[in-house]
């Protein structure tokens, strides 16, 4: 019987797992046709900063048709990743409770709208401001000229930074429901949490104060924001628990 479960297990891995590959090929089909499109979108951010006539360079015989065919790929994985993620939560689902089966389904929403927000909010906010600070320091005489991919890796690092970070109120809700911290102490770690924000920020972004504080303080007021879900979602939790007591 625990060798027919194993087959079955691994038959059901399979067949999620070239689901995930159609799903992925599925997206790939639909924007590989518009690779130079997409290209032309993501390098916006750098080329409206440049002075007049300026423009990016490949230093490779290959990166004028690999770059654009690579941003196509990674925009069709994340195209798919809904998919993904729901063939995924298929496979696991079975051995989970109703409650469990929605927690993970709200968790995953919202691990997944705020990986999105922070990775556009890197995008149309953050690097706009680090490239004009980046180009405005150039020495006079110096004229800027990225490599296309050099700027597609800049590009993927500070959108998945901003796009990770943003999953803040997702880890503080995660480990105060389950009790991993009190919190309590959470709330009384808000100084360093500030000052390690910061840090963070000094990190990913240029050594200016205005964009080390435009990651900083939204880590910050997103530690906030799971502070205050953690709040409510424990202290409903309590209810439900106390009107199960026989005396109530």
């Amino acid at each position: 019987m625990g060798h027919t479960d194993t087959l079955s297990h691994f038959y059901e891995l399979r067949t999620r797992f070239i689901r995930i590959l159609l799903g992925l090929l599925l997206a790939a089909c639909m924007t590989v046709p518009f690779a130079n499109e997409l290209h032309q979108f993501f390098v916006a951010p750098l080329l409206s900063q440049l002075p007049a006539g300026g423009r990016m360079i490949a230093t490779s015989v290959t990166s004028p048709f690999m770059i654009p065919l690579k941003i196509a790929l990674y925009v069709a994985f994340v195209l798919s990743l809904p998919h993904t993620l729901y063939q995924l939560w298929k496979f696991v689902q079975p051995g989970l409770y109703p409650k469990e089966k929605f927690m993970s389904v709200l968790g995953v929403l919202a691990s997944l709208s705020l990986f999105m927000l922070g990775a556009c909010f890197a995008f149309y906010v953050v690097i706009p401001v680090v490239f004009k600070f980046i180009i405005g320091s150039a020495p006079a005489g110096v004229a800027v000229m990225t490599e296309i991919g050099n700027y597609l890796d800049f590009l993927i690092s500070i959108t998945l930074a901003f796009g990770v970070s943003f999953q803040t109120p997702i880890i503080v809700v995660a480990i105060a429901y389950m009790g991993l911290v009190e919190l309590q102490t959470l709330k009384e770690s808000r100084g360093y949490v500030i000052v390690g924000a910061f840090v963070v920020g000094a990190i990913f972004t240029p050594p200016d104060i205005i964009s080390q504080c435009m990651l900083a303080i939204p880590l910050w007021l997103l530690y906030e924001l799971g502070l205050l879900v953690a709040r409510v979602l424990i202290y409903r939790r309590n209810r439900a628990e106390m009107a199960m007591l026989p005396n109530h």
